[in-house]
């Protein structure tokens, strides 16, 4: 967080060349804000700012949160999400007290923020987009700043535990149904396969999302 004070100014000459100082965050005011799609998280201990001789005041601190994100998965494990994460404050209106603005552009904030992955997880970081708009509430406008995060997610261990086995499985079934074999062998070879094909039900049951109002197409074929 970036904002100006202009009655927090002085001159760096008159204090021994002096531009910046830390100050605690109760110090002087700061833009309270709330990120609309929380659910839970750990609130900083990080709670000082940096103040300029020209009266800006910056602010970083880091927040580990849970968000809440409607989910479709109906192409899972080959589905894309996009998930929002809004700021806003609304103590104070957007027309005459409080406008959020960014200050980077979503290309600069997007190379910055794939630094931060340093492990490669189930899910790709592809875009981030921003929107800046007025939310009305009771007749009255608040700054609203909200993230668009889209992501991709990586199919290649669902396919390699679940896909190619389940292939595996049904044209064995295929092979075995239509080859020379005994119809006795045939009754095993299709008992064996049944067992096989249902503990790979319960598997793909417990990966499965179940956060979806439409089942995703692996788990209805």
């Amino acid at each position: 967080q970036e904002w100006q004070n202009p009655f927090a100014t002085w001159d760096p000459q008159d204090f021994c060349n002096i531009s910046e100082i830390v100050l605690p965050m109760d110090t002087y005011w700061s833009p309270p804000i709330f990120i609309l799609e929380r659910v839970n998280g750990q609130n900083p201990e990080l709670n000082y700012m940096v103040l300029m001789h020209n009266g800006s005041f910056n602010s970083t601190r880091p927040f580990q949160v849970t968000l809440t994100c409607s989910l479709i998965i109906l192409k899972f494990p080959f589905d894309s999400q996009t998930c929002n994460l809004s700021i806003a404050s609304f103590l104070y209106p957007a027309v005459t007290d409080l406008v959020m603005k960014m200050r980077r552009t979503p290309a600069e904030i997007m190379k910055d923020s794939q630094s931060f992955f340093l492990t490669d997880g189930e899910w790709k970081f592809t875009n981030l987009s921003i929107i800046e708009y007025t939310e009305m509430i009771n007749d009255k406008g608040f700054s609203v700043v909200t993230y668009v995060i889209s992501m991709e997610r990586r199919p290649t261990l669902y396919i390699l535990n679940l896909i190619l086995p389940t292939c595996a499985l049904y044209l064995l079934d295929m092979a075995v149904l239509f080859g020379p074999s005994s119809l006795e062998e045939k009754i095993n070879f299709q008992i064996a396969i049944i067992l096989g094909s249902s503990m790979l039900a319960v598997i793909l049951n417990n990966s499965l999302p179940t956060s979806s109002n439409k089942p995703p197409i692996i788990g209805t074929t």
